[in-house]
């Protein structure tokens, strides 16, 4: 069941955290950023996989780490944007609902195949991606909508706000 929020979607209780990125992403801005300040070596390994893989965008890739805590956090990476090469000036490409239709499919695949049991993303693909979330709403009803877990929508963000996780 999809749940739908305002808050920080940094103070999550979710096990995995997805997100809209460019294939050859900096992480230098929105969530990204907030990650990358998070977790270093997220975008340390990420990089190393996509210099060995040629990601394409319309694709996902997982990594976990260890929150301060000593939680275990997944991110999950939505190639939702175009190839950041492709984009004026070295800038991302703009992400296309095409891309997150793929993206949020191969999700709901990822999120069954893995046994994950919450899963949070924000509005994806409406900030640096560029959509309108009028448009992307109905994607991720669609493709997360059916999954028998959690699954909880930034869909304003507050920050420094905990929102109200229904995660059982």
């Amino acid at each position: 069941m999809i749940h739908f929020v305002e808050g920080d979607i940094l103070l999550s209780h979710a096990q995995v955290i997805a997100h809209g990125i460019a294939p050859h992403d900096h992480f230098d801005k929105g969530l990204a950023l907030e990650l990358r300040q998070r977790w270093p070596s997220l975008v340390r390994d990420y990089r190393h996989w996509a210099h060995d893989n040629s990601p394409e965008s319309g694709t996902l890739w997982a990594w976990s780490g260890v929150d301060a805590d000593g939680s275990v956090r997944g991110i999950v990476n939505l190639l939702t944007q175009e190839d950041l090469h492709r984009g004026p000036a070295g800038k991302p490409g703009k992400a296309s609902l095409e891309n997150v239709s793929r993206c949020l499919k191969e999700l709901a695949h990822h999120v069954q195949s893995e046994g994950i049991h919450s899963l949070a993303l924000p509005r994806l693909a409406t900030g640096v991606g560029g959509l309108e979330w009028a448009e992307v709403r109905p994607l991720v009803e669609k493709h997360l909508g059916d999954l028998d877990i959690p699954v909880v929508v930034y869909e304003v963000f507050r920050q420094g706000v905990e929102a109200e996780e229904p995660l059982g």
